[in-house]
């Protein structure tokens, strides 16, 4: 008996330890920008294992960007949520936001030096495989991971959740390292179809990598449950939608597999 309870205090104990850890990072961009990382991974996984980027929202750096980086920990991931806005800044009104958002994307340069910032950062963490990298993100974050993958960042996929699909710097033949994953709403009006079939073309011309996955009935921003609550009152057509964003996360995983092998 004192064994059997010796021992289950012993699996309690190693239970409590093995948790997901997470803290923030300071970081500079080469433009000068102050950011932040919010990074994540399971300390019960002993080694290197690969790495992967959250692009926030239009919002910023807010609970669900990390929120991302922790379920990708749970998964065997080391997850770092970044920073393209600087000191950490969250938007608490759509006009607000949309302002940190074009501030961030007027200048494809300094948007690639924070992505960039952030890239290495990740690299050098213990737990964080530096030969194995790939980034997600979600409406503008969406977009940045494609840019960056548009501008030849050396990672090995980027997946894009109801991302803006323009560009200012469209994909060239051969440019594109990255193998790529967009999960799209059927029915997100924020994104109208000549963007959906400009980016196929686009993608077929440069030659790339890709697979174009459209969640039925699924509006902007299906993947996060406060949504709704977010958006109330703001005139927006988004919604949350449990379905696809478990398909949609399924996808991910499955994509990953493929390739970190």
């Amino acid at each position: 008996m004192r064994l059997f309870t010796a021992l289950l205090l012993l699996g309690f104990t190693l239970s409590a330890q093995a948790a997901i850890q997470t803290r923030e990072i300071p970081y500079q961009a080469s433009d000068g920008t102050q950011m932040v990382g919010y990074l994540a991974y399971d300390d019960a996984r002993s080694g290197a294992r690969p790495g992967v980027l959250v692009v926030h929202e239009f919002w910023g750096l807010n609970d669900y960007a990390k929120r991302r980086a922790r379920d990708l920990a749970a998964l065997g991931y080391s997850a770092m949520a970044i920073d393209m806005y600087g000191g950490g800044k969250v938007g608490h009104h759509p006009d607000e936001a949309r302002g940190f958002m074009q501030e961030a994307l007027k200048n494809a340069h300094s948007a690639k030096a924070r992505f960039q910032a952030a890239f290495e950062l990740l690299k050098q963490q213990p737990q964080t495989d530096p030969t194995k990298i790939a980034a997600i993100g979600y409406c503008f974050g969406g977009r940045v991971v494609l840019d960056m993958a548009r501008q030849g960042m050396p990672l090995a996929g980027v997946a894009a959740f109801h991302a803006p699909l323009g560009t200012a710097t469209p994909a060239q033949p051969g440019g594109v390292k990255a193998k790529v994953l967009v999960e799209h709403g059927g029915a997100d009006k924020l994104v109208p179809a000549e963007a959906v079939t400009a980016f196929k073309e686009e993608m077929d011309k440069a030659g790339v990598d890709y697979k174009f996955v459209v969640q039925a009935g699924a509006k902007h921003s299906f993947t996060n449950p406060e949504a709704d609550e977010v958006h109330k009152g703001h005139g927006l057509d988004v919604g949350y939608d449990k379905n696809a964003d478990e398909k949609s996360w399924a996808d991910l995983q499955a994509f990953f597999k493929e390739i970190f092998g």
